[in-house]
């Protein structure tokens, strides 16, 4: 695979086949890739929710089926002017400002940019972009001081994505953020059949009635 340049970048946004909104600005854009801007929507995950029990520590159990359990996060929504502080040790998720269209035949690996890793701050190589995506991405972050609170602000640039064009064009298969609302689509990262046999342990059931094609 070959990555872009910001030739090929360019020319890739001028034919509409790679697209951003809000577009790029002169400061993204690099020689082999592209800064993306936080966004406002903010996840904070909640440590307990109120029960007939009464006030009950809130276990992470994503394959819980039951669909009347509460949001396991709390989404803040910041407005223009306003910033966000992240506690000593505490881990958010943050939407990135731009929403992104990937061509068909490439693909692309987001990571940290290292001047916001020198802050304290740990934004992971976060993983793939799918050809074809188009969405907005979610991004975890942590602050791994001990005692400093760190101030986000919407709108700086915080991760980097590097795209890279595949030896042949794929089939687009939609994520549960494709095309959706960043808090609809972490709120509701569900595959009920899946989830079912990963609850009862039958991964072999799975593995086998499920094989690639």
């Amino acid at each position: 695979m070959a990555v872009f340049s910001r030739e090929k970048i360019i020319e890739r946004i001028k034919d509409g086949t790679l697209s951003f909104s809000p577009a790029l600005d002169a400061f993204q854009l690099k020689s082999d890739s592209i800064d993306l801007r936080m966004g406002f929507t903010f996840l904070v995950p909640k440590l307990w929710h109120v029960t007939k029990q009464g006030r009950e520590a809130l276990h992470l159990d994503y394959y819980d089926p039951d669909p009347h359990k509460p949001n396991y996060y709390e989404v803040v929504e910041l407005e223009q002017g306003q910033f966000f502080d992240i506690l000593p040790q505490e881990h958010v998720i943050v939407s990135t400002l731009e929403s992104i269209k990937m061509p068909g035949d490439a693909m692309a690996i987001l990571f940290p940019r290292s001047s916001v890793n020198r802050r304290g701050l740990s934004v992971d190589l976060s993983g793939i972009i799918d050809a074809g995506y188009e969405g907005q991405l979610v991004i975890p972050i942590t602050n791994n001081t001990r005692g400093q609170t760190i101030r986000l602000y919407p709108g700086e640039r915080f991760c980097q994505i590097v795209i890279e064009e595949l030896t042949n064009p794929t089939k687009v298969v939609e994520s549960r953020f494709h095309r959706k609302d960043v808090v609809k689509g972490i709120t509701s990262e569900r595959s009920a059949l899946e989830m079912r046999l990963i609850r009862k342990g039958e991964i072999k059931k799975l593995k086998a009635g499920h094989p690639l094609k």
